[in-house]
Order: C-alpha cells, then structure tokens, then sequence
C-alpha cells in the first residue's frame, strides 16, 4: 500500500503496526484530520487452486493481510479518531466469501472475507460498549471489479461467466461508492451502514437477463 498526500509520499505495510503507526503520524501531519479511513488491502496471493495445493507462504499473505493486518489498521484508525473531537468513519470493504457462500480456488481468501463482517460488527458492539457515537465502523461492498487480482482468476468457464456478467470497471464503481461513503459524514450520520453497489437483486437481474437474452456476454473474456 502507498499513499501520496500534497506531493508526498509514505509506503505501509498493513501487516506491520509500527508501519501502520507511522502511516497515521504522516496523515495526522499532512491532513490534520481524517474523516473517513478506507481498510482495502487485500490478496489472494494470486493463486487460485485448492487448499490442498496452497503453499504455507500463500496462506500466510492471505491470511495476515486480510485479517491481521485489517484488525491492526481497524485499531490503529479507532485510536486516532478517538481522539479526534468530530470522531470519524472507518470502512471495512469485504469481498467473496463474505455472505458465508463457499468460494472453490480460494477458500483462504473467503474465510478472511468472511470474517470481515464479523470483526466489523465486533468493533460496532465495543464501540456501543464503551459509549462512542462519534467513531462508526461500516462495511463497504464493492462486488465484482475487473482488477488484476480478480482477471487473473479468469480460467475456468464458469469465472469468465460470472466476470462477464457481474464485474464492473473500478470507475464504474467508485462512481457509486465514493458518494455514498462522504455523504456519511457530511450528514452526521452516526449508525453504521453496509454500502453495497453489487446488492442481491441487481446480481440476480442481470444473471437472468444473460439467462433469458444472451445479455453482457464475452463483455471483458471470450467465452467458449
């Protein structure tokens, strides 16, 4: 991960927390204040095979950018903004897996995603605990986007079908996510929100409509 901030620069390794420490101390010195934190590292090594055939250094990447080092930007974000008089939002983007629904080729991955939501509620209940309105926790679904990590997925018939189908440009998606997300703090909201751009229904449209009409075909992979 890299941030650049007014021509300046920081590298963060989400695993690490003194890098994520240092990440916060450049934010807090080049913004002043954060109103919103974005948790998207995330990886599958780029391996797409049964668990059996996984090597323990796939595992390990998965298993610590996702999980470990979300909950270590989680803390480190909360810390920062209750400090902070206004608080601030911290979104959490889950991905495949994350409904509980099984994810063949990369199981690792799913589970971590999965375990997303649970950290998130988590953190939802902590901060109700301890009385905080003004630091919220969100989950930030973004569905199918056609980034490297996701095409290099694309070998098998039922992949380039569901790419075909369901995936969106980043652009496409930012064009909806990115509203929704600054239009929390700019109405004070203080509940948590699951943003979701590929919700259940628009997925399940356009499946039917590829079904009944031959819709989206070969839109990004040529299907056999």
């Amino acid at each position: 991960m890299s941030l650049s901030v007014h021509d300046q620069g920081t590298k963060c390794d989400v695993r690490e927390g003194e890098d994520v420490k240092n990440l916060v101390a450049f934010l807090q010195k080049n913004l002043k204040y954060i109103d919103i934190w974005i948790n998207n590292a995330g990886s599958n090594a780029y391996s797409f095979k049964p668990l059996v055939e996984a090597s323990d250094e796939d595992l390990i990447e998965v298993v610590t950018t996702n999980a470990l080092g979300l909950m270590i930007c989680c803390r480190e974000a909360i810390k920062m903004m209750l400090n902070q008089p206004r608080g601030g939002h911290i979104f959490n983007i889950d991905g495949a897996g994350s409904d509980g629904r099984p994810t063949p080729r990369f199981a690792a991955y799913g589970a971590t995603k999965r375990s997303v939501v649970h950290l998130t509620k988590s953190l939802q209940a902590e901060l109700r605990m301890q009385d905080v309105k003004n630091v919220v926790v969100h989950n930030l679904s973004p569905g199918m986007v056609t980034t490297d990590l996701l095409m290099s997925g694309a070998d098998t018939k039922q992949a380039k079908f569901f790419i075909n189908v369901l995936a969106e440009p980043p652009e496409v998606v930012a064009e909806y996510l990115v509203p929704n997300i600054r239009s929390i703090p700019t109405n004070g909201s203080t509940r948590p929100t699951y943003i979701r751009f590929l919700t259940g229904l628009k997925a399940y449209s356009q499946i039917f409509s590829r079904l009944a009409f031959g819709a989206r075909r070969n839109r990004y992979l040529l299907e056999d």
